[in-house]
């Protein structure tokens, strides 16, 4: 699925040409009931908690209810065709993460045009996913690692929760920069797959921080590198994996989009309410605690991120071959 990367950056740049006074007019009178928010994933996940904590600020802020909607299935399409259809009108939000990114990728036919159909609103989080290993596996490094796969070439299983997502992506971005091979083996749930990482049944993962963090802290699981391209805070002695891999980098980043067509005004709103529950430092604390990281962008410069991440992890689905099961 292809779309002019110019076109789309224009609907995050791109003011209606209205009078100054009738645009300030129509943010003020925003919003006038409540705002949904479509979360297309299960309740209770790190995205989720991240929406509800946001949302109850938006709440404070708005004066109107933020409603959490969660849509999962079908790899979070269809919480996000929910919001393609939707009027665009303010008051209807989509949480954006890695699952649609990749999907524009993955899958050869969907309902929708991310790029297209969905206007840019805010960042909100990046998160990074960590290179860990069993405490009995031989690597305790990632060029020992790199090391001990090429010399024992597709014996190395790397886990996931399943076919195309971040988990899975980011080990294939690793093959497409090491030359390592590795046997992707993806499982139906996270947990699952860690417990056999942790029982030698699996010998590595790259998954998401905040699944991980509670395992490597009590020493279940080594970690070799974080995929961030910078250290994370919560394991300071940890090195990155672009240390000994230049150029890789695999953080999720989570963000704020409503249907294309949503009125600038209300847009620079959102943004604006948004970025100050991010500087805000109880929320900040509260991400911290969950794996991840605030990361506040304007409407523009979120843009011009989901369309580089769509162009990015569009390349490493078509090294991979991986097709939407």
């Amino acid at each position: 699925m292809t779309f002019p990367r110019r076109r789309f950056l224009h609907l995050a740049a791109g003011a209606a040409a209205l009078p100054a006074l009738s645009r300030a007019a129509r943010a003020q009178a925003y919003p006038s009931r409540p705002i949904r928010w479509i979360v297309a994933g299960a309740p209770g996940n790190t995205t989720d908690i991240i929406a509800r904590l946001i949302g109850q600020w938006l709440t404070e802020r708005l004066g109107q209810p933020v409603v959490i909607e969660n849509r999962p299935g079908a790899g979070s399409n269809i919480g996000t065709e929910a919001a393609v259809r939707a009027a665009p009108d303010g008051y209807t939000l989509l949480l954006i993460g890695s699952p649609q990114v990749i999907n524009v990728t993955l899958y050869d036919k969907l309902g929708f045009n991310l790029l297209r159909d969905i206007a840019p609103v805010a960042s909100v989080s990046v998160t990074p996913n960590v290179m860990e290993v069993n405490p009995q596996f031989p690597a305790k490094t990632v060029p020992e690692f790199i090391a001990y796969a090429k010399a024992n070439p597709g014996k190395i299983n790397f886990g996931s929760p399943g076919i195309g997502t971040s988990i899975h992506i980011s080990g294939e971005l690793f093959k497409m920069l090491t030359g390592v091979n590795m046997v992707h083996v993806p499982y139906r749930a996270t947990q699952t797959a860690l417990t056999d990482l942790m029982s030698g049944q699996i010998q590595v993962m790259f998954d998401n921080m905040p699944t991980s963090i509670g395992f490597i802290k009590d020493g279940k699981l080594r970690p070799l590198a974080v995929t961030s391209a910078t250290r994370w805070g919560g394991l300071p002695d940890v090195p990155t994996v672009a240390d000994f891999v230049p150029g890789f980098e695999a953080s999720g980043f989570g963000g704020v989009g409503v249907p294309a067509g949503t009125p600038v005004e209300i847009i620079e709103r959102l943004n604006r309410e948004i970025n100050a529950a991010l500087a805000d430092p109880k929320i900040s604390a509260r991400f911290a605690e969950l794996g991840t990281s605030v990361y506040a962008l304007s409407p523009v410069d979120y843009g011009k991120l989901l369309a580089a991440e769509v162009e990015k992890w569009g390349k490493v689905v078509k090294f991979s071959g991986a097709k939407a099961d």
